[in-house]
């Protein structure tokens, strides 16, 4: 595979965001993941510093809460102040203590050194209870919601830029589920109320890649958003947990573009792809296990509850979590012109790329994949021409046979003046070689993610996907690279 890069032909600069992240409460992401005051590693506010550390280091940029399905039925005025009851969550039938709320999200959010990014309840609230929530996070002493957060201990205003009207309320499984009409009338009313309190923020409504659902958003409240929220899992396990194979997962990367597209196309008929983007604020290969809690749901709790559990099984995220969140990653970059945000679904436990235990924490292979991107990517697109792109046949989980690229390229610039190459061989079996053609490349590097398999995975005690260093190679203009295996790499390319 030959690939020619043009340095002075900078398409555009991606926003970090495209490296965000999400939590909700459910199963272990809260309590007993990140917010633990009964572990050792817990600091003076709860929060688990080894968790923090972690988070950092990977530079969270932006970070959605608190859900998700559970906040649909979730009223942020009992989880702020000293006197707060456990209430049933409906979404996931388990009682939440109500400990952690909007003070405590923010405080971690200041802690990691990201931006709050708050959904809101469009399933069984109103457009004033979050016009309300914004007075208490930004307004500095007005009305009774700021001045009850002074009293809280907060004096100064939370500045909260990012806010999400609703979540997947377009779908059967949400509480408070919504038809077009009646989502574009609320959608509009709920952002007229949260810009009057203040009318720097950003907004987001709930959106999918369906022409009916924008359309009745954009039309009605076009003018008054900034963002268009879009979800994607794609091995769907809510029900059943098998998980798709290495092969299998390959078969997802056939057209990850797709949904960008769509939507594109929309905002672009509309005229407004200058001023909406696309956030894909929930996102992640696998979707999470918890079968029978929708419409009908389980009585017995070994029916619904137990079997999320399974989602903390460590063998389940291998290699094919990690290529394929390369992909992604590198779809978003390609398209960062339109894709302006992205939140992997969660950071913490569940399908997170943190998983968390009594003695510390285990950083799973998507993690890895994370910091390598945030670390080694540059930000400004070059412009690339791929030339004999080499081809691999796989099976899809419903059996089909299907044709995926063997590599994934994206390549930017970075602000050293390095050329910086992602490069996804998708491959389980073989290497692929790739010649990268860039005028004046002087020397280069690879640093590499893998496994020895492509079901390594990385456990308590156990390192079986870690991320190595390459060596300095000089080169005439022309670098010629051998991608092992399932692999993810960065190649940094210096000119002379």
């Amino acid at each position: 595979m030959k690939i020619r890069i043009n340095p002075e032909r900078q398409l555009f600069k991606r926003d970090k965001m495209i490296y965000g992240h999400f939590i909700e409460h459910f199963h272990r992401q809260i309590y007993g993941g990140v917010y633990d005051p009964e572990s050792p590693f817990a600091d003076e506010s709860g929060l688990r510093t080894d968790v923090l550390e972690a988070m950092r280091e990977l530079e969270v940029p932006v970070l959605r809460w608190p859900g998700g399905c559970f906040v649909s039925c979730y009223h942020w005025k009992d989880g702020v102040g000293p006197e707060r009851k456990p209430f049933f969550d409906k979404a996931w039938r388990v009682e939440d203590p109500n400990d952690f709320g909007t003070d405590e999200y923010i405080g971690m959010c200041r802690k990691i050194g990201c931006e709050p990014y708050i959904c809101t309840n469009a399933g069984t609230g109103t457009a004033e209870e979050m016009s309300d929530w914004a007075e208490y996070c930004n307004l500095e002493n007005e009305g009774q919601y700021a001045k009850w957060r002074i009293a809280n201990g907060h004096p100064e205003p939370y500045g909260v830029k990012y806010w999400s009207i609703g979540n997947e309320n377009y779908g059967f499984w949400e509480i408070g589920a919504k038809g077009t009409k009646e989502w574009g009338r609320l959608v509009e009313e709920s952002a007229k109320m949260l810009l009057r309190v203040d009318p720097e923020i950003q907004l987001s409504a709930a959106a999918l890649a369906d022409v009916d659902w924008n359309l009745e958003i954009l039309r009605n409240c076009g003018p008054l958003l900034k963002w268009i929220s879009i979800h994607s899992y794609w091995d769907q396990l809510n029900q059943v947990n098998r998980l798709a194979t290495y092969e299998e997962s390959m078969a997802y990367t056939e057209d990850l573009e797709r949904d960008i597209r769509k939507v594109r196309g929309l905002l672009c008929a509309l005229g407004l792809e200058k001023q909406v983007r696309i956030a894909f604020d929930e996102w992640n290969l696998r979707g999470w296990h918890h079968p029978n809690f929708a419409m009908i749901p389980a009585k017995d709790k070994r029916d619904y509850l137990i079997p999320r559990d399974k989602n903390d099984d460590n063998a389940s995220y291998t290699m094919a979590d990690a290529v394929f969140a390369a992909c992604f990653l590198n779809t978003c970059n390609r398209n960062g012109d339109i894709v302006g945000m992205a939140n992997f679904a969660p950071i913490v436990n569940t399908r997170g790329c943190i998983y968390t235990h009594r003695d510390g924490i285990v950083l799973r292979g998507t993690y890895h994949v994370f910091w390598m991107y945030v670390k080694l990517m540059g930000d400004r697109i070059l412009d690339q021409w791929c030339q004999e792109t080499e081809k691999m046949t796989v099976r899809s989980k419903d059996g089909k046979h299907c044709s995926v690229d063997a590599v994934d390229t994206v390549a930017a610039f970075r602000q050293d003046g390095m050329i910086t190459v992602a490069a996804v061989n998708k491959d389980g079996a073989s290497e692929r070689k790739i010649s990268l053609e860039i005028p004046g490349a002087a020397r280069y590097r690879v640093h590499t993610l893998n496994g020895e398999s492509t079901d390594s995975y990385n456990d308590v005690g156990l390192e079986g996907i870690t991320r190595k260093n390459g060596e300095w190679t000089a080169c005439a203009g022309t670098a010629e690279i051998a991608l092992e295996p399932h692999s993810v790499n960065i190649i940094e390319v210096e000119r002379a």
